[in-house]
């Protein structure tokens, strides 16, 4: 009798336990697998990746995504879980396309970290569609055949895909979604390079940026709908589809876009997409608090593992910009404000994500909630005490 006093006050401590963490905002760790996150390194102040690392770990990330094939980070992730998308530099399409170059620079950059780092994919250069130097543009399709022609000499191409990233810019027109169409000048090499994607099963990465949108328009689109907050969204004219949020909308602009050129079974994945927590004067609704609004809104999306109006059933891929905010970034002052973390791991504002050594937690919880204020820790410990006393002495009356 004693031994079965013990075990169900054992029992109701851990039931109370389990019920005062939920009631104070701790909540259970669930991996969203949708979900990754750009680690950028334009900064002199960043943790080393070993750290990095860590952190990831702890909020229960395992996709991410360079901007390089930094040997210290690809070293750093070698049998850690995380997948990693690396990249190939603009100022080096030139080079690449040439097929031994490109066999070279798979030898010397990609082969020796794999298996044991889990590289997943090569974005080879970054918005060059519309990036300043057009006579890239030329150039890119070439360099991605090359670095996948090497993949397959080696080996390496079922387990690494070959892409490039593209702003929204590509897009001649993105509203109404089904209206969506490649800017003209693009659509030859354009076609080029979906052929490419459908024969190799490869996906469609696009930087989507709503906040550009609203920045660009503050009068003109309502906060909300590129927020995810609840609004009352629109309705597509031409499909009847309604939608909640702007991303979703840009995804599937981008869908009917490669369907105008007679691609439709082209995976769309988001390669970006964030929120300024700073920004210049003239940088309208860059702050802390619609970076969070943004931010957590998403979050709680992918916890979903939600699709688009169009794709419902295709859980959207989203890479979030960025781990940290990097100091030596070029251009307006929201381009060095987009992390989530300041380079000494504080948070740069609460997006919902908390690591720990052994847990990361997603708020679900709604903004108003989070408003309620939470039991301090010395009421919490001393309500548990009084809480477990109660507990001991019910059992002891009853059982014993």
């Amino acid at each position: 009798m004693a031994n079965c006093s013990t075990r169900l006050t054992a029992m109701l401590h851990i039931i109370l336990l389990i019920v005062v963490m939920s009631i104070t905002g701790f909540h259970f760790v669930r991996q969203v697998e949708s979900l990754g996150i750009n680690y950028g390194q334009v900064g002199n102040n960043l943790p080393q990746p070993q750290i990095v690392l860590q952190l990831l770990r702890s909020l229960k990330i395992t996709k991410a995504r360079i901007y390089d094939t930094n040997p210290q980070v690809l070293t750093a992730f070698a049998n850690s879980g995380v997948s990693l998308i690396v990249t190939i530099e603009n100022d080096m399409l030139a080079t690449i396309m040439d097929q031994q170059q490109a066999l070279q620079w798979i030898t010397n950059h990609i082969k020796p970290y794999v298996p044991d780092t889990k590289i997943t994919g090569i974005a080879v250069g970054n918005e060059v569609f519309t990036g300043d130097d057009i006579s890239l543009i030329d150039k890119l399709v070439p360099a991605i055949i090359s670095i996948h022609k090497a993949l397959v000499y080696l080996g390496l191409d079922q387990s690494i895909r070959v892409s490039t990233p593209s702003s929204l810019a590509v897009l001649a027109n993105s509203f109404p979604p089904s209206a969506g169409c490649f800017q003209p000048e693009l659509n030859e090499i354009m076609t080029q390079f979906l052929h490419f994607l459908s024969n190799t099963k490869s996906p469609f990465w696009i930087n989507a940026y709503p906040y550009f949108a609203y920045k660009d328009d503050p009068s003109g689109i309502p906060l909300n709908y590129v927020l995810f907050n609840t609004n009352n969204g629109m309705i597509d004219p031409h499909t009847k589809l309604k939608y909640d949020n702007m991303l979703y909308a840009q995804v599937d602009a981008v869908v009917y876009a490669m369907a105008r050129l007679g691609f439709g079974g082209i995976e769309v994945k988001v390669s970006e997409t964030g929120w300024p927590s700073q920004g210049d004067p003239n940088e309208v609704g860059a702050t802390a608090t619609n970076a969070a609004i943004y931010n957590r809104n998403l979050l709680r999306r992918q916890m979903k593992n939600e699709g688009t109006p169009l794709k419902p059933k295709l859980k959207l891929d989203v890479y979030l910009f960025a781990l940290f905010n990097e100091d030596m970034k070029p251009g307006p002052a929201s381009e060095r404000n987009y992390g989530l973390y300041e380079p000494d791991l504080t948070m740069a504002y609460n997006v919902g994500l908390s690591p720990s050594t052994s847990t990361a937690t997603i708020s679900l919880t709604s903004t108003a909630d989070n408003l309620v204020p939470k039991m301090n820790h010395c009421c919490l410990i001393y309500t548990m005490f009084i809480h477990m006393l109660a507990l001991q002495v019910f059992v002891r009356r009853h059982i014993n």
